[in-house]
């Protein structure tokens, strides 16, 4: 199982960008599928997850600025991220669980991780 994220960027604040997760070897449907980041000298924390089902938890930080979306016939996951903000700036994570049930946003409950792509917003 192969995770790969992309599309972060340099942004000025108020800016947006779409984060893509890619899976080689792995279908992501029917799997719970999460996005997290990881800022300089912080921990990891989640930021949204959708359950195999389509079902959606997000952190309060993330509610109407960041979307996640399933796109099966390229078997990729998208986060939409809008209004960006400096405190957004991290290394953001796609991270794929062996269940299709919500798992929430608790990194240790998902096996399956991918390196990240940075996602920078200038002030």
């Amino acid at each position: 199982v192969q995770l790969q994220a992309s599309g972060g960027g340099l942004v000025q604040a108020g800016g947006s960008l779409r984060l893509t997760c890619a899976a080689s070897g792995f279908h992501l449907r029917p799997h719970s599928i999460a996005w997290f980041r990881q800022a300089s000298g912080k921990e990891r924390e989640g930021v949204v997850c959708i359950s195999g089902t389509d079902r959606i938890l997000e952190t309060e930080a993330a509610k109407g600025r960041f979307t996640i979306s399933r796109d099966d016939a390229k078997n990729i996951v998208y986060l939409q991220v809008n209004s960006l903000k400096p405190e957004d700036t991290a290394v953001y994570f796609c991270a794929a669980s062996r269940f299709s049930g919500m798992r929430g946003l608790n990194r240790y409950d998902y096996e399956y991780w991918g390196r990240g792509t940075q996602v920078t917003v200038s002030s």
